[in-house]
């Protein structure tokens, strides 16, 4: 469902949301679109088991453990931070992920970093028996198509495609199905340089960018700036975003927009990934630091 945002725009420029986040209760936004074909494939591989990792507050780890229940799969999380193994019903995200049957296998941050080593997995399969892998994020080419389905006949009006960008999935989609006469804008959570180039692993077409001056000083960093942001933005369009992804995409979109990036007349669309489930974890942070809470519900 795409939505127009009722806020005046100067230079005749418009902006609508595509509510993504609204596909599923728990498996939404581009979380669904990523697992669709992987989910398949997993059954098509006669799989059992759904193996995949996560943050103490990730979306993906959330999406798996509720999708693997749903369609009958057992689901096994490594977790980045040992830390948290005592933690699991003080943590929103992985309580919900427990009560979905998620088993978890808690990591060092070192051990974490080498979850692509041949090693490591072979370890996770001596540890856990045979499974399926789901990438971190739920990025690979399963889940670029995907995504590539986004964008539909009714978004050829649209002259930018604008996304947040966490592990390159959800843009390599847009980019792939983008329309020749469209512009997709990627607003990376991260720091760094390093997306290009996993992005151009996917991708062919020239059609995008990476706006790289709003990640609020990194992944899970969060401002009382953003914080304000985002409740204003709640305030005045019902439509409620997250602080780690589309909360600084939707920043980022209106700031560009004051500093005429955007030429006169142009048609923006804004993709909204979901992202919802996190915002409890964050919202706890928010309180132990005595700082305003996001509000996402009237």
């Amino acid at each position: 469902m795409n939505q127009s945002i009722k806020i005046s725009f100067p230079k005749n420029i418009s902006v609508s949301i595509k509510r993504e986040d609204l596909i599923h209760p728990f498996v939404s936004g581009n979380k669904f679109r990523k697992l669709k074909y992987n989910l398949l494939q997993a059954k098509d591989e006669k799989a059992t088991s759904l193996l995949t990792f996560g943050g103490a507050y990730s979306n993906h780890i959330a999406a798996v453990a509720f999708a693997g229940k749903e369609k009958g799969f057992k689901t096994i999380g490594i977790i980045r931070g040992e830390e948290l193994a005592s933690k699991i019903n003080e943590n929103p995200t992985l309580k919900f992920a427990k009560e979905c049957g998620m088993e978890f296998d808690f990591v060092t941050r070192e051990r974490y970093r080498s979850k692509e080593d041949l090693k490591f997995i072979a370890d996770l399969k001596q540890k856990w028996g045979d499974f399926y892998l789901v990438p971190e994020g739920g990025t690979n080419d399963l889940a670029v198509q995907g995504c590539e389905e986004i964008l539909t006949e009714a978004d050829a009006q649209f002259d930018y495609i604008c996304c947040a960008v966490g592990t390159g999935g959800t843009i390599s989609g847009l980019i792939n199905s983008a329309l020749p006469h469209q512009k997709v804008l990627g607003f990376p959570a991260l720091k760094g340089d390093f997306l290009q180039d996993e992005i151009c692993t996917f991708v062919k077409n020239r059609n995008w960018e990476l706006i790289q001056d709003y990640h609020f000083g990194g992944y899970g960093k969060v401002t009382p700036e953003l914080v304000s942001f985002i409740n204003d933005f709640f305030n005045k369009t019902k439509v409620p975003l997250d602080p780690i992804y589309t909360g600084k995409l939707v920043f980022g979109i209106l700031d560009l927009i004051q500093k005429n990036y955007f030429p006169e007349n142009s048609n923006i669309l804004l993709i909204h990934t979901g992202g919802l489930q996190g915002v409890a974890g964050m919202n706890t942070k928010l309180k132990n630091k005595k700082l305003p809470l996001i509000q996402i519900h009237d």
